[in-house]
């Protein structure tokens, strides 16, 4: 499917905006299982749109976390708590959404990083 957005994009300045990343692999497989597994891979997603700017989890300032099921929140904030060990922790909004683009999308994610200096 073409993309009419970009998954990252630098702005003038220091700022990486990345798009909303959903639970899936570079071939377009779903993660399998719980809400957990998916923050992995919307958090593996993440990292990639990133890394073309040197940056990675810890430079991003700003995430937005959209859940389809608020139940999911527990998943949500133990892989954060594993995966972004770094301080100070990026600032969040939580959105409960009725539905995600695809319906076996549980979570979708959104960034902001502060580009590495040189």
């Amino acid at each position: 499917m073409a993309k009419n957005y970009s998954p990252a994009r630098l702005a003038e300045g220091p700022l990486i905006f990345v798009s909303g990343q959903v639970p899936e692999d570079a071939d377009g497989s779903v993660a399998e299982g719980d809400a957990a597994a998916q923050v992995r891979q919307v958090l593996a997603n993440i990292e990639s749109a990133l890394a073309p700017y040197g940056a990675d989890l810890r430079h991003v300032v700003k995430c937005t976390y959209y859940l389809r099921h608020i139940a999911d929140l527990p998943a949500l904030r133990q892989v954060l708590a594993e995966r972004l060990v770094h301080h100070p922790r990026p600032a969040g909004t939580l959105v409960e959404v009725s539905g995600l683009l695809d319906s076996r999308y549980l979570v979708e994610i959104d960034a902001v990083a502060v580009r590495p200096a040189p």
